[in-house]
Order: structure tokens, then sequence, then C-alpha cells
């Protein structure tokens, strides 16, 4: 239990007791069409719908999604389980149940090793894509229904547009759809308070009846099967453990990839932190639990979430009615329930669809970050002509390789010294801003992210440019680099050894503490010397500027730090200096010296 729990109050309840109808009258028909899209019967799309339900809401971190059987799932466990067994089969059936234990203990293991991090891989980007996708499929499936298209001619998104192209469609299902849709949208219109997807549902059931009336022969839910899941241990052989678990574990992924995405679809919406240690947990637990009460593989289902959302769930309550509110709706009013019409939930199944693809923030994503606007459209893409999971998967892989790339080339920023600023603080370069010609023989550079093994390169070919620039010393702002691994330490190894080779030296300004940490245990400190390393700037340039070259100085017209003094001087920090002290010369070794 979370801290929902404090939330409960009479209004809240009243929300998620409407909210929990309206995902009880969705799940009816769909409930039973994954089932049977499973191979099995449609009471077990019904029992899932009720026991993982709970469990998983319950138990889980999202307030808002509902778990139960989905299309992905239904499809994917049918895939694996049909070379063992024949769908619908007695074996066929024990071996989903046995199977959906297995994944469930599967999740529980996951969530229990800690392993649920690996939900932050999947990025705003890969996730809005993948919602993107979700909804066009939500759409797409929903058009055969939404236009009356009989159920025996579209097997398919292919058999349904072929459906469409030769006009097989019902007038009476598109007058049906249209009310629900209309209805909906003027009360959330009038009050986004109000459920307004239940009254849309309500006025497309009367608008089917009365079109009944006149004889259109709409396409209705008829009769529905006994709801309450019974206790029933799956009964398998022990030799097929072993075939068992081979299919159970990328069903596993399959199950959890579209968990984690759904409830992070939702939470963007609703503004709550997902922890998917904590919804890895629900899942598994319900699929656990669930198995062994006729339940097969379950997992958070994006069309009955999202309205669950939008119709005004407010804690995972909801999700409680809604199980309850199934069952018992079966059991009081199936005669009544039996007349909903299918076209108006596909209305309901459009609106939501809508509401997900989102098209403002694809143009702001397109206009803001192109990137991240590619690997969307890619995830897109992969939902919708792949599978889901394999869509989340790329996703994420699309948004590692971004961002591997773009850490790969850390910026690497010039500075100079303002122009007209007399505490001569500094300023990039290439910023636009005025600043004092460069000093002929020390090279500022900050340096902005990680020198690591995939940066290490691009590092190392900046600082040959750099010193082909002529200036022999170097000092490196580096208090905004923020790691560094034994390539990216052996690229300053490098550094410091050309630098000296040509007669100058490598400095370093505040640099983090666990860059000083690894650099004590390469020995690059001694090496490099104590004294190279500054805690200031003001400190920095003094210092380093006692190491010039000062025949260079007083023929230098840049004049660019405070010390440098008047044209024709050197070294007038304090007292004049004409040679390079003799505790300095150590350290601007001879060009042929490593």
């Amino acid at each position: 239990m979370g801290s929902w729990v404090l939330d409960i109050t009479p209004a809240v309840l009243r929300s998620d007791a409407m909210a929990g109808l309206l995902g009880a009258l969705l799940v009816l028909p769909q409930g039973m069409a994954f089932a049977l899209l499973a191979g099995l019967p449609p009471q077990y799309g019904l029992y899932s719908a009720v026991v993982p339900c709970v469990i998983a809401a319950l138990f889980g971190s999202s307030r808002h999604v509902l778990s139960g059987p989905t299309n992905a799932n239904s499809l994917a466990l049918l895939a694996v389980l049909a070379p063992m067994a024949v769908p619908g089969s007695p074996g066929y059936i024990e071996l989903a149940l046995a199977v959906t234990v297995l994944v469930g203990l599967m999740q529980l293991a996951v969530s229990l090793l800690r392993l649920g991090v690996l939900a932050n891989f999947i990025s705003p980007a890969a996730l809005f894509g993948f919602t993107s996708g979700a909804a066009i499929l939500i759409a797409l499936h929903a058009l055969k229904d939404a236009f009356g298209v009989p159920r025996d001619a579209a097997h398919g998104l292919s058999e349904t547009f072929a459906a469409l192209a030769s006009g097989k469609v019902s007038a009476g299902a598109i007058v049906v759809t249209l009310v629900t849709l209309l209805s909906a949208l003027a009360v959330r219109r009038w009050d986004r308070r109000r459920p307004h997807m239940l009254v849309g549902l309500a006025a497309g059931t009367l608008a089917g009846w009365l079109l009944d009336l006149a004889g259109a022969g709409l396409s209705v839910l008829g009769p529905i099967a006994q709801p309450v899941p019974p206790f029933h241990l799956p009964q398998v052989e022990w030799r097929r453990l072993p075939d068992m678990l081979g299919v159970a574990v990328p069903l596993t992924i399959v199950a959890l990839a579209q968990s984690i995405s759904i409830a992070k679809a939702v939470a963007q919406r609703s503004g709550q932190v997902i922890d998917p240690n904590r919804e890895f947990f629900g899942q598994g637990l319900s699929n656990t639990v669930g198995g062994l009460f006729s339940c097969y593989l379950s997992c958070g289902s994006l069309n009955r979430s999202m309205p669950n959302y939008e119709a005004g769930a407010r804690t995972p309550m909801a999700a409680v009615f809604s199980a309850l509110i199934l069952v018992g709706l079966v059991l009081l009013s199936a005669p009544l329930l039996a007349h909903i019409p299918y076209a108006a939930i596909a209305a309901l199944l459009l609106l939501v669809a809508w509401t997900l693809l989102d098209v403002p923030r694809w143009r702001w994503l397109a206009r803001v970050d192109r990137s991240e606007a590619i690997i969307a459209a890619a995830t897109m893409a992969a939902t919708l002509f792949i599978r889901m999971e394999v869509a989340i998967m790329l996703g994420a892989l699309l948004s590692l390789s971004a961002y591997l790339y773009r850490t790969s080339r850390p910026a690497m920023r010039i500075m100079g010294i303002g122009a007209d600023d007399p505490a001569r603080h500094f300023l990039v370069r290439d910023s636009g801003a005025d600043t004092l010609p460069a000093c002929p023989q020390l090279c500022l550079l900050r340096m902005e992210g990680s020198v690591y093994f995939g940066a290490a390169a691009y590092v190392d070919e900046r600082l040959g440019t750099l010193r082909q620039g002529g200036a022999p010393h170097l000092l490196v702002m580096t208090k905004s680099m923020n790691f560094i691994d034994q390539a990216g330490a052996q690229v300053w190894e490098d550094e410091l050894k050309r630098r000296r080779a040509l007669g100058g030296d490598l400095y370093f300004h505040r640099p983090r503490p666990e860059v000083l940490a690894t650099w004590r245990r390469t020995g690059f400190i001694e090496r490099l010397g104590p004294d190279h390393v500054f805690p200031d700037k003001a400190t920095a340039i003094g210092s380093i500027y006692q190491r010039l070259d000062p025949a260079v100085c007083r023929s230098c017209q840049a004049r660019c730090f405070l010390e440098c003094g008047p044209p024709g001087t050197a070294h007038q920090s304090g007292q004049a200096a004409s040679v390079v002290p003799p505790d300095r010369k150590r350290d601007t070794p001879n060009a042929g010296e490593a």
C-alpha cells in the first residue's frame, strides 16, 4: 500500500468508482477478444481483468494503470505456445497458466534484485514515440467497430481496410460512433471533472438501442460469460519446465517493457513519480497469483489506463472498483450490458487515441530538438510496423546512442579576457563577446563534460589542434569535467608529456574531487606536480605567468593579464623578473625531454 491511502475521501472514492465503472465496461469486450487472440476461451480474458487488476494496482507504483489482458501479450503468448500445444485445448490452457506463473516469478525477481533502474533508459522521446504509435494502433483497431465492419470480415488491419474500401460499413454504427464522440466531447468541454467518457458511452448505447428498434442490426456485446475466477493449480508435467522457462523469458521482457512504458506514459500526464522496482513487484505478484486463479499473462493496458485517468481516477481504488464492478455487472446486469454497441466502445478508444497522439507536442519537438524528434518518430514507426516490446527497446537503444554521441564530444571552449573588464574576467572567445588578444604563450581552455573512453579520441584530437596554435602552456579549467576513466587519464598523461616536450607545461584549475582521486591513484599528480593544480584563477595566472618566457613577454602586445604590465616589460607582478626562476627550470624541460 502506498501514500495514496491517506488521500481517500468520499469524493475521491466517488471519482474512483465512476472511473472504475468505465474501466469495467471497456474491458468487457476487450478481455474476451484478447483471450480469443491468445488461443484461450473468452472467459479467461474476463478472469485476467479481475485478479491481476486488483493486485497490480494495490502493490504497484502507479495510481492510474489498469492491468489485464492486452493485445501484445495475447499475440506473444499464442506465438510461443502454439508450437507446444493446440490453441484452445486443455493442454494449451494449462501451459498458458503455468507460463503466467513463471513470468510472474521472474518479474518478482527483477523487482527484488532492484533491476528496475533499467527502466530509466527509456527516454522521454522514446516513450513519446511509443505512446504515439500505440495511439495510432488503438485508433486503427477501433475503426472496424466504429464503421460497423462485420466482425467476421475484419480479423486484421488489412481485412478491415479492405472491407472499408469495398463499402462494407454500417450507417447505424457510424451514427453511434458520432453520438458517443460528440456527447463525450461536449461534457468534457463543459466540465472536465465530469465523467465525460461514461456519459458518451451511455449516449451511444441509447442511440444504438433506438437504431436497433428501427432495424439497424448493430453489433453488440451479447451474452457475457461467468466472470468469477476459479482457483486452479496448473497441471503440467515437470519435464516441460525447461521449455516453459525458455518461453517465459521473452514474455517477461514483453510484459515488463509494456508495463513500465505505459506507467511512465500515464505518469507524464498525471505528474506522478513512478517507482520501477515497485511497479515490477506489483506486476510480478499479479501474474504469480493470477496464474493460480485461471488468469493468463497480464500487464498494464494503455487503452484502459489512459481512459481511467481521463475519467477522473485518483487512486488505485479505481482498479479495485473496476474489477468488482466487472464481476457485479456480469452477474447482475448481463442482459442490459449485452446491448452496448461495439461502436460506442470504439468511439471512446478513438477519443483516447487522439488525446495520446498529442500533435502539438510533435510540432514542438520537431522545432526544439531534431534528434529527439527522430528518436520519437523511429520508435513510433517500430511500434506500428514491428512489435511494441521491440519498439521500446529500439527507442532506448537510439536514445543511448544519441547520448553517447553527444558525450563523446565534450565542449572544449577557448577562453579569453574581457576587453572592457577592469577585473579581467574570463569569457568564451567564440561567444561573440569583445575579448583582448590571446596570450601567445598560455592557452586557456574550459572543459565541459566527461573524458571517458568514448570521448578520449576527440579530446586528444582537439588538444593536438591547440598545440599547433603555438602556445606551449595550457591551463585547463576542469570544474565542469565531471568524470574521467583510464582512457581519459591517459589523455592528460600524454598531453603533459607533449607540452613539456614543447618547452611548456600543463596546469589545472579546480578539478573535481573524483577526478583528483583518479589522478592520485594513477600517480599523475606526482608526475604533474601538486603546484600545477590551482584553487582559483587569480592564483593560477599569477603562478603560471612567472613560468613564461620573459623575452616573449617584453615584445608581446596582447598584455591580456594584469601581471603583464605596460608594453616592453615582463614579469611585473610584484617585482621584475628577466629570467625563469631557477626552481622553475625543471618545469620547462628541453624539447627533447619526455
